[in-house]
């Protein structure tokens, strides 16, 4: 586990470094009349990701932590059915994606992984497949104006179109 820590917290700060990078390429700061440049979020996100990196290395080195100073294996077989449970659902949400859009498939992600995976009760699953996809579109396509992908459910967007743009 302590070797996996290090060479995982090494290979996403190497990431960062890469996305500060090329997110420098756009504009990242305040653009006056218009907002943050093109390339803030993904460049100030970075910046965060490369801080934590920054902080698991230093823990590692002073073992600071369980983890860091565990010499466990990083995934035992009960770990490796779980991740590819995981992996083989988000797999089919990144399909459904364009089939039914993302306003469908992220819901039935939640609810599958938050009722399935994490056993939690109907109302909680419910409550947060349905406040997710709300928020995400006020968020991306109002707020935004970034369109994302709605499959064969986009007619169902026309008459929120007209309310809200």
């Amino acid at each position: 586990m302590r070797r996996a820590e290090l060479i995982m917290a090494a290979v996403m700060a190497a990431f960062s470094l890469y996305l500060m990078w090329k997110s420098a390429e756009l504009p990242i700061g305040w653009i006056p009349g218009e907002g943050p440049g093109g390339g803030a979020f993904p460049f100030w996100l970075a910046v965060g990701m490369l801080v934590c990196c920054v902080l698991i290395i230093v823990r590692w080195f002073r073992r600071a932590d369980e983890p860091a100073r565990s010499e466990d294996p990083y995934m035992d077989r009960h770990t490796m059915v779980l991740f590819a449970i995981v992996a083989g659902s988000l797999t089919v949400t990144i399909g459904l994606i364009e089939v039914v859009g993302v306003y469908i498939a992220i819901p039935l992600f939640l609810a599958f992984y938050m009722r399935v995976m994490g056993r939690h009760r109907w109302i909680i699953t419910g409550s947060i497949a349905a406040f997710t996809p709300v928020t995400l579109f006020f968020f991306f396509e109002i707020a935004l104006k970034i369109t994302l992908p709605k499959g064969v459910t986009e007619p169902l967007f026309y008459p929120l179109y007209s309310m809200f743009l």
